[in-house]
């Protein structure tokens, strides 16, 4: 099985309207799911769109594990810290930093691992973004906050020294897979330059109005991989 795992991008989709619902119990608490045939989509923010700083990234990746998942595509909305990587385009990263939030399943056992995105996942996505006509940029490091604030412009003016996006979700979510040896690549959704990269001052109106627009590539990028595409 093949599970999506979509953010603040797919809030508002209607794609998954008629899938089923499934509720799954694990051991840090109840993930409702949509299923279809071999796919499975998991809201990370849950029913109720917790804030990124509270989901509950254990409760969703446990739950993706204990129905057999053999791959997750997840989604994740970014901020661009390089003026590069445009807003209305999208970025799948080969690489992330949160140093400061480092979530694990195992808090009482020596476990340890090297972290890596799947990079085979990564060119089949890739590719099937050429092919659909999608502006995308491969490879890039995603820098994870901690939220639910944006950050300020000397903390951009910081990060941008070491990454080339921002987001609140995608390194956590990707370190427990990880942990479970669940093969993870993301798709970000670029909907907005980092505060301070642009003379233009943000207003979260126009990250919303741009996720909002960005939301159609994604819908497109994610029935065409149940419709014959190659991943």
């Amino acid at each position: 099985m093949k599970a999506f795992i979509g953010g603040t991008s797919l809030t508002s989709s209607t794609l998954f309207k008629h899938w089923d619902e499934k509720k799954v119990e694990t051991p840090h608490g109840d993930v409702y799911l949509k299923a279809t045939g071999q796919y499975v989509f998991l809201q990370r923010h849950g029913k109720k769109l917790l804030p990124p700083h509270m989901i509950n990234h254990h409760a969703n990746i446990w739950a993706l594990r204990s129905l057999n998942i053999r791959e997750v595509i997840a989604v994740n909305s970014v901020g661009s810290m390089k003026v590069s990587i445009k807003p209305g385009t999208v970025c799948i990263p080969d690489d992330f930093i949160a140093p400061w939030s480092i979530p694990t399943f195992y808090n009482y056992e020596m476990k340890f691992l090297v972290p890596e995105l799947d990079l085979s996942l990564r060119d089949r996505l890739h590719t099937l973004c050429v092919e659909l006509g999608i502006e995308v940029t491969l490879g890039g490091t995603y820098v994870q906050t901690t939220g639910p604030r944006l950050e300020t412009k000397a903390e951009i003016n910081f990060l941008r020294k070491f990454g080339d996006i921002v987001g609140m979700t995608m390194a956590s979510e990707a370190t427990l897979c990880m942990e479970y040896n669940l093969p993870y690549v993301s798709v970000c959704s670029v909907d907005n330059y980092c505060n301070g990269v642009m003379k233009e001052p943000l207003t979260v109106a126009q990250i919303q109005e741009n996720a909002r627009i960005n939301s159609e590539t994604l819908e497109l990028l994610i029935q065409t991989t149940m419709t014959g595409g190659p991943l």
